[in-house]
């Protein structure tokens, strides 16, 4: 019976592995399928666009891309809004996390209670107010006005709280025998401990931060301080019209480029943070 139980859980395992790579394949195809487009001269594609081999085989269609004024712009503002959108909150989601992990303060559960209602709030929801706010202030059209909206993410604070939670109090009741201060048993103790966990929160923030385009669509209206999602979105009509197809596809390409590699390389810190914060 123990090994009939065995085979048919092999059999199990094997067959859920099929599915998995059948899955995995059928939502690869379009991905394939717009790279392989982007590869194609455009004369080619104009006759059909199917096919996943890129044959006859060019690079044309990026150097083209490459080659205007803009594109550097924009690749700097995506970075600097990514990186310090990033980095804002990780220390704010840190900072707050740990606060509503360890420490006792009046309304905790009501300031917890609101933080975690902001998750059911649409972002669009917003846009208006925070587009009369920034235009008041005078400072749309720059970096800070695309990276202020975002610093304030209720999934990291909850993220990090719950992580801080996982970690034994020992830790802390150790070192504040040792007359350790709040601020030192946070930056000394804590703060390594959740190095998984930030690593999987500045990953999806980055990639968030990278991608977003409806705000910068909004905030930002100066062709200088577009982002790259804006800016190709901005010129990707004129690209079909006289560049054709495989420019397009190459815009689509080269803006995703960056965070494909950003999460192949980091893909075991997202597994590891994630299966830390849900197994704890």
């Amino acid at each position: 019976m123990t090994a009939a139980r065995t085979g048919w859980a092999l059999w199990g395992d094997r067959l859920l592995l099929a599915i998995t790579i059948i899955v995995a394949a059928l939502w690869l195809l379009p991905v394939i399928w717009v790279v392989t487009m982007s590869l194609k001269p455009n004369a080619e594609l104009m006759r059909s666009t199917w096919g996943f081999i890129p044959y006859p085989f060019t690079i044309e269609n990026y150097t083209n891309l490459i080659q205007l004024a803009t594109v550097p712009r924009w690749l700097v503002n995506s970075l600097i809004v990514a990186i310090g959108m990033t980095l804002l909150v990780l220390t704010v989601s840190s900072l707050a996390g740990y606060a509503f992990a360890r420490l006792q303060f009046p309304f905790k559960r009501t300031i917890f209670a609101l933080m975690i209602a902001g998750l059911m709030i649409p972002e669009q929801a917003v846009f208006l107010p925070l587009h009369q706010m920034f235009a008041d202030w005078g400072i749309h059209n720059t970096h800070a006005a695309l990276v202020m909206p975002r610093v304030a993410v209720p999934i990291g604070v909850f993220l990090m709280m719950q992580f801080f939670r996982a970690v034994p109090r020992e830790l802390e009741e150790a070192a504040e025998l040792d007359h350790a201060s709040r601020f030192t048993i946070f930056f000394r103790i804590m703060l390594p401990l959740s190095v998984p966990a930030l690593t999987t929160l500045g990953l999806f923030t980055f990639i968030h931060a990278w991608n977003d385009f409806l705000w910068p669509l909004v905030s930002a209206t100066d062709a200088d301080m577009y982002t790259v999602t804006v800016g190709l979105a901005s010129i990707q009509g004129n690209f079909a019209m006289s560049e054709g197809l495989g420019s397009v596809m190459a815009s689509a390409v080269f803006a995703s480029l960056p965070i494909v590699l950003l999460f192949l390389i980091f893909q075991r810190f997202i597994v590891a943070g994630v299966a830390m914060s849900a197994g704890k």
